[in-house]
């Protein structure tokens, strides 16, 4: 897994609110990764709709592809979306990225069984836990 690239990782609430967006990439403005976030959960949703409300699989696969850019979703049984933007160039396999999903639900899991944590708060979650490599 050390041979992907992140772009960009956002975490979206139930309702399509914006949790977390972190941008890890100097070329492309922070506004670009809000906008590829919010599209997604359109394509999500569809996705989800079309599946059926009993979808034993989380893990959605790559979303779409725009620009330069490859756009891959997952979605929790709670509807909370974790969505990972890569660089068109990463050859990626579905295992890496089903294990990268995973990494990214445990650390979004340990954080909100914090007790300090206030769900309501809509505060930016921390991902403490999770190493970006």
């Amino acid at each position: 897994m050390s041979n992907i690239k992140i772009q960009s990782i956002a975490i979206i609430g139930k309702q399509n609110n914006p949790l977390y967006i972190k941008n890890f990439s100097a070329s492309h403005p922070d506004l670009k990764y809000h906008y590829i976030a919010h599209t997604s959960c359109d394509v999500i949703e569809e996705r989800v709709g079309t599946a059926g409300p009993e979808a034993a699989d989380t893990y959605l696969g790559l979303l779409y592809a725009m620009e330069d850019l490859d756009v891959y979703g997952y979605m929790t049984n709670t509807r909370v979306k974790f969505v990972v933007v890569l660089s068109v160039t990463n050859a990626i396999r579905n295992t890496e990225m089903k294990n990268l999903f995973k990494r990214i639900h445990n650390a979004y899991i340990n954080q909100v069984c914090n007790p300090f944590y206030n769900l309501d708060a809509h505060k930016e979650v921390l991902m403490q836990n999770l190493i970006l490599r």
